[in-house]
């Protein structure tokens, strides 16, 4: 996604003056699933979310029972159970698609342009560029705004920095109607997030809206391609199910079982993040937010929160200053600390939870994050 603000954008939305076009690779809105579920915290993303007047709407579909936390150990027993905070001061989950609907349905129509995949931006002097796509089209911009992901186009104009592997590879699954075909499984998820780490392993399970959990089951596997190294052809799916039963051989077989009883097959998600600190020198008429500017592992959970905060701080900049130049400078100054202090924890967090450690050890990292987690307001 890349986000263009102009003096003149045709078609598009408009607010304090500013004109806006968002350009999206997608074909559409409904093109990909948008993944798991994520929480927002008071500080970042509900704040953004009350500055776009929006939090009515977020609150209608949030899962606040979805914050339970819980850590097991790899034989299924349960070590630790945090319950969502009763007072209404928590961060409530809610499913990445919807949060994503929520977005788009505040937008004026005509302001995201789908099925533009950016190919350049060729500098034009004065901070403009133009922007062009891999249809043809192009477009002449005051202000791009890379909101383009782990593989930013717009990133490569302000800085070399390239994502690299965490050393982390996560396998997703998933359960449908999970209380019903998989009661056992789903009691042993609760409500929210349950973790199961040890020794370089483990097992996320995340409840989604809809009765669905998503499942990740992770290993440190460096290099990245595991299933090279093991012979495992991706595209089979017994074959990657037998691979990972061979991994986890010593665990629970209740823990097993989020391999076994796939409704969903298996996706191969190596995690990737870029340097830390990542930074760079200003460019008149480029800036970046969410994953294009501080990529992270999801053991900070803050990648979506950030994003949220980013897009608040830039629109406010832009409000409050009489060019972009002067907005973004202002807003990159926030920018930047914050997100190298975000990505050392969640550098700190992944190796953490897929350590060497005995288990002990790593169930009292992870005890202390999820901890700091529940009581963050």
């Amino acid at each position: 996604m890349v986000v263009e603000t102009s003096a003149a954008a045709p078609a598009s939305s408009s607010a304090h003056g500013i004109d806006v076009a968002v350009y999206d690779a997608d074909a559409s809105a409904t093109a990909r699933d948008q993944g798991g579920t994520l929480d927002m915290h008071p500080d970042t993303g509900q704040r953004a979310l009350r500055a776009g007047g929006l939090w009515p709407g977020f609150t209608a579909l949030a899962r606040p029972e979805g914050e339970q936390m819980r850590l097991v150990a790899r034989d299924g027993r349960v070590l630790f159970d945090a319950a969502p905070p009763q007072n209404d001061q928590g961060n409530p989950e809610i499913d990445r698609g919807q949060h994503r609907d929520l977005l788009l349905g505040s937008l004026a129509p005509g302001t995201v342009r789908w099925g533009h995949k950016l190919e350049r931006a060729e500098p034009l002097g004065d901070g403009r560029h133009r922007l062009h796509f891999a249809h043809g089209l192009s477009a002449g911009t005051d202000l791009v705004v890379g909101a383009d992901g782990a593989w930013s186009r717009v990133r490569r104009m302000l800085t070399d920095a390239v994502p690299i592997h965490t050393g982390v590879t996560f396998v997703e699954t998933g359960l449908n109607d999970a209380d019903t075909r998989h009661p056992s499984l789903a009691a042993l998820t609760g409500n929210g997030t349950m973790m199961a780490l040890d020794n370089n392993l483990g097992f996320v399970a995340q409840r989604n809206s809809g009765g669905h959990i998503r499942v990740y089951v992770g290993m440190r596997t460096p290099p990245q391609d595991w299933h090279r190294q093991a012979g495992v052809d991706l595209t089979d799916p017994v074959a990657v199910r037998d691979a990972l039963l061979h991994r986890f051989a010593d665990w629970s077989p209740a823990l097993r079982g989020f391999i076994t009883d796939t409704d969903t097959g298996y996706t191969n998600r190596p995690l990737f993040a870029l340097p830390v600190p990542h930074t760079w020198e200003p460019i008149p008429g480029v800036t970046l937010l969410g994953d294009a500017a501080h990529l992270m592992s999801p053991f900070s959970g803050m990648g979506a929160n950030l994003v949220m905060r980013d897009g608040a701080d830039l629109a406010q900049a832009l409000t409050e200053h009489a060019t972009a130049d002067g907005a973004v400078t202002a807003y990159e100054k926030i920018l930047i600390p914050r997100s190298v202090e975000a990505a050392e924890g969640a550098a700190e967090g992944i190796d953490g939870a897929f350590a060497p450690d005995s288990a002990e050890q790593a169930l009292a990292h992870m005890t202390a994050h999820m901890t700091a987690h529940m009581t963050a307001h």
